[in-house]
């Protein structure tokens, strides 16, 4: 229990719902043809919730999961894409691949009742 040391009970939950909504995705991805190639990775600069391939692109997965699916959109801040993308330039580093590589930054969303809604090309890294 040492990482959850100082957190809330309902901290821990949503932690836990967290976890939840990133295997779900996964499994979600999967299904559609995606290949997984990380979960959870994090760095110091950031993190990644999921790191798939589609077809010859990257695609790095945000995942969320809130009381509505507007409230998940939302809560995707610039600072966090920041940190995302940062996170993204040492994924393809350390896997090799050069930064001009055809990479996408989609989220996954879980609303009411763990229905999922991928959004593709959730943001651009020139913060459009």
């Amino acid at each position: 229990m040492g990482k959850f040391r100082g957190r809330t009970k309902q901290q821990r939950r949503a932690h836990q719902f967290g976890v939840q909504a990133e295997k779900l995705a996964a499994l979600y991805l999967r299904a559609k043809g995606y290949r997984i190639l990380s979960t959870r990775y994090r760095v110091g600069v950031g993190e990644i919730d999921i790191v798939a391939r589609s077809g010859d692109t990257i695609v790095f997965i945000e995942v969320k999961r809130r009381q509505n699916l507007a409230e998940a959109l939302h809560s995707l801040q610039p600072r966090q894409q920041a940190r995302i993308i940062r996170a993204a330039e040492h994924w393809l580093a350390e896997n090799e691949l050069p930064l001009n590589t055809d990479c996408r930054f989609d989220m996954m969303v879980f609303s009411a009742y763990l229905v999922p809604h991928h959004i593709k090309n959730a943001f651009a890294t020139d913060g459009t």
